[in-house]
């Protein structure tokens, strides 16, 4: 088993994905989702767990949903560890409400920066699974120092 951790944060159709398809690429896949009653629903063989697990500077973290009220405080706590990425999935055309939900908890912009958004390859995603696909194969370009895409150096 790998070292490597994906974290999807909050019980959403694309973190199940994430976590099914992140666990077939290595990582130990968990879903963290606060509210315990939403986290019921988790697929077998992943883990669910409704305090943030330790993230080291080998987890990847993925938000994803940007609507969720805790957004701004799951953020915090997650940027308060030595993670290697965090991202939000969302829209690119749209403001992302995390840089407000952050701003208004005292974090820093050199921490808000930290925040990928959008994450994942441009492959035109529509559903949970295409999105599910497109961030893990942002995740893995990332975590091997390549641009992703069609460009090959």
């Amino acid at each position: 088993m790998s070292d490597r951790l994906l974290v999807a944060v909050f019980a959403t159709p694309v973190a199940s994905f994430l976590l099914r398809y992140g666990k077939d690429l290595g990582y130990k896949a968990v879903l963290f989702e606060p509210d315990g009653a939403r986290a019921t629903d988790v697929e077998a063989g992943l883990e669910a767990v409704t305090t943030l697990p330790d993230l080291g500077a080998d987890a990847d973290v993925v938000v994803t949903d940007h609507d969720r009220s805790e957004l701004g405080e799951v953020l915090k706590a997650v940027l308060d560890r030595p993670t290697r990425w965090v991202g939000v999935l969302g829209n690119p055309r749209h403001a992302g409400p995390h840089v407000a939900a952050l701003k208004a908890l005292d974090v820093p912009d050199r921490e808000i920066a930290r925040v990928h958004r959008p994450v994942g390859l441009n492959i035109g995603s529509r559903t949970p699974p295409e999105i599910a696909v497109a961030t893990l194969a942002g995740l893995l370009a990332d975590r091997n120092g390549r641009p992703g895409g069609f460009e090959f150096q």
